[in-house]
C-alpha cells in the first residue's frame, strides 16, 4: 500500500477538514446538507486534535501520485475523553472516520481503524473499542465487521433528540 498512518500535522487540517466534509455531503449523511451544524465539527480538525488523536493516512513519499497528499483521517478518543460520544472510562472511540471519494477502495479507511485499534491496545486499562455509525454507512459496516466488531443495539443513540428518526448504530470491539 502506497500510504503512511500518521498523526495529523497542522498543514494537514485544512485538507482533512474538507475532505471529512464532503465525505459526509457527497454520501448523503448529514440530513440538512449544507446547513447542517455538523459540517462546522467536520471541518474543525485543529479542535479535533486539541482533544484528541487525530491520524491522516497520507501517499508515502515516494508515491508517484502526489507525494503526502492527505486521502483520509480518522478521529482517536482514549479513555472517552472529551470528543466522545458513547465511550465509557475503559474505552476508546473512533470518530469520523472519512476517505477522500478518489482515494476510496485503496483499503484506507480499514487502514485508519486498525492504526486506531492498535493505539487503543497499547493504551493502559482499554478494555474496547466503540463507534457510532449511520445506518446508511454499509462499506465501513463491513470494515468494522471484517475486524471483528460487533453490534451493540443496546447503546444506539439519537444525537439530535428533537429528531425522532436519527438513530446512530453502536459497535464494540473487546481488546
Amino acid at each position: 500500500m502506497d500510504i503512511v498512518i500518521r498523526r495529523a500535522e497542522p498543514g494537514d487540517y485544512e485538507a482533512l477538514g474538507q475532505i471529512t466534509a464532503q465525505a459526509y455531503l457527497q454520501d448523503g449523511l448529514l440530513d440538512f446538507g449544507e446547513s447542517d451544524a455538523y459540517l462546522d465539527e467536520l471541518r474543525d480538525v485543529a479542535g479535533r486534535a486539541a482533544a484528541a488523536e487525530v491520524l491522516v493516512a497520507v501517499e508515502r513519499a515516494d508515491a508517484p501520485s502526489a507525494p503526502g497528499s492527505v486521502l483520509g483521517g480518522v478521529t482517536f478518543v482514549p479513555h472517552g475523553g472529551p470528543m466522545a460520544d458513547i465511550a465509557r472510562p475503559d474505552e476508546a472511540e473512533i470518530r469520523m472516520l472519512a476517505v477522500a471519494r478518489t482515494a476510496r477502495g485503496r483499503g484506507i479507511g480499514e487502514a485508519l481503524v486498525r492504526a486506531c485499534l492498535d493505539r487503543a491496545r497499547a493504551t493502559d486499562g482499554c478494555a474496547r473499542m466503540v463507534l457510532s455509525t449511520q445506518r446508511t454507512m454499509l462499506t465501513a459496516h463491513r470494515i468494522y465487521e471484517r475486524l471483528g466488531f460487533v453490534r451493540t443495539p443496546e447503546r444506539d443513540w439519537n444525537p439530535l433528540p428533537q429528531l425522532d428518526d436519527i438513530t446512530l448504530l453502536t459497535y464494540e470491539l473487546r481488546l
